[in-house]
């Protein structure tokens, strides 16, 4: 915007458009770059943010220690099964070959904690998990017991340890699109995952809103007195759209927008407002 309103300034968008150049031909360099711009953030979010928003999630869940080897695996997955709490320490691969390590059953009686079953790894076993250096400690006569190997889980399927805290912030486009797709094979909810996914494409490419957004303060005659008032108009425009883009995106993480129409209806609305704008200050 501080380009173009120097161009009108000094009269350089006058003798543009003097010259035959319409408003869209004047701003085509800068919508170029703009979309330049966006891919280079595309890409940055792709390959640097979402990498190191998935770091920085796994050494909270380490508080802040020694980082495990990252190997794809998911780390501190806890599961309900019926009233019991279920806590794993790390799960490697998927399906039935899922393998569980650092196992912890807390075992309940209605509300009240009765006692704490603990295990050193564990594999799928028909419906259920067989866990093996399985220990239990009884909390009212605070005893351990030594259980060996034993299923435990029953009905507790691969998916729900492996598929249980898909971050959105932590995958990148394509993992998270096939995290949603398992997700949906398995019948679990997806619609905030799946605006989380579009926003990915529509949040880089507000670099090319914003030229247009900001034309407002650029075309249209620099001693009209009123430059001051279109260059606020233009930064407003830009603050609203950001303050509309996340007033969208938690109204489809709250399953109140569809989730393509959470990612993009502020991207068109705002599509729309500019155009319509560029198009009143070039009459």
């Amino acid at each position: 915007m501080i380009t173009l309103m120097t161009l009108n300034q000094n009269s350089e968008v006058i003798a543009m458009k003097a010259s035959g150049l319409s408003a869209h031909q004047v701003l085509a360099p800068l919508i170029v770059a703009g979309l330049l711009v966006a891919g280079i953030s595309f890409a940055f979010n792709e390959r640097i943010v979402a990498r190191a928003s998935a770091t920085l999630d796994q050494w909270k869940k380490v508080d802040y220690g020694t980082m495990p080897i990252d190997r794809g695996d998911r780390a501190n997955v806890w599961v309900r099964s019926e009233n019991n709490l279920i806590e794993v320490d790390q799960i490697r691969g998927k399906g039935n070959a899922a393998h569980l390590y650092g196992i912890t059953v807390y075992e309940r009686s209605g509300e009240n904690l009765r006692s704490i079953l603990m295990a050193n790894e564990g594999v799928r076993d028909g419906d259920g998990w067989q866990v093996s250096g399985a220990r239990r400690f009884d909390i009212a006569s605070g005893t351990v017991t030594s259980l060996g190997t034993l299923t435990l889980a029953r009905g507790v399927t691969p998916d729900q340890f492996t598929l249980s805290s898909v971050d959105a912030d932590g995958l990148s486009f394509f993992e998270l699109r096939n995290a949603i797709q398992e997700l949906r094979a398995v019948g679990r909810p997806t619609k905030a995952l799946e605006g989380s996914l579009w926003h990915k494409l529509s949040g880089p490419l507000s670099a090319v809103l914003m030229p247009l957004l900001g034309a407002v303060a650029a075309f249209g005659v620099a001693r009209s007195g009123k430059l001051f008032l279109r260059a606020v108009v233009g930064m407003a425009l830009g603050f609203l759209y950001f303050m509309a883009d996340n007033f969208a995106i938690a109204m489809g993480n709250l399953g109140a927008y569809p989730p393509f129409l959470a990612a993009w209806a502020p991207f068109m609305l705002f599509l729309m407002i500019g155009e319509a704008l560029l198009l009143k200050t070039e009459e």
